[in-house]
């Protein structure tokens, strides 16, 4: 009995621990992000579209993504949001486990 108490207070705390080491994107924008995609830094090899992991399938201003699939680096990020705009923003840090965001003023090649 204690040998399966253990176990379970084990994997709890496991998967507790990998549940806060997610990596996140907050939305720092004036917009609702409505699609938002990341790519090797210099490249445009864009991944799916992240804003999908959202129970809503947007991401709020001052709300937090879960980014699945990126390992650290430097990625360009591509995102639209509910005004219609459509935005490159370069050279973006993202370390595994941590929280990265995007401010309105980073929001510097947009189009329609």
């Amino acid at each position: 009995m204690r040998l399966a108490l253990s176990l379970t207070l084990f994997l709890f705390a496991v998967g507790s621990a990998e549940a806060a080491k997610a990596t996140r994107f907050w939305n720092l924008t004036a917009n609702t992000i409505t699609k938002f995609e990341l790519a090797p830094a210099g490249t445009q090899n864009f991944g799916a579209d992240q804003a999908k992991n959202d129970k809503d399938g947007a991401v709020d201003h001052d709300e937090r993504l879960k980014i699945i699939g990126v390992t650290s680096g430097a990625y360009d990020v591509r995102l639209a949001d509910s005004k219609g705009r459509t935005c490159v923003v370069k050279n973006v840090a993202v370390k595994e486990g941590d929280v990265f965001s995007i401010e309105e003023n980073q929001l510097t090649d947009c189009g329609k």
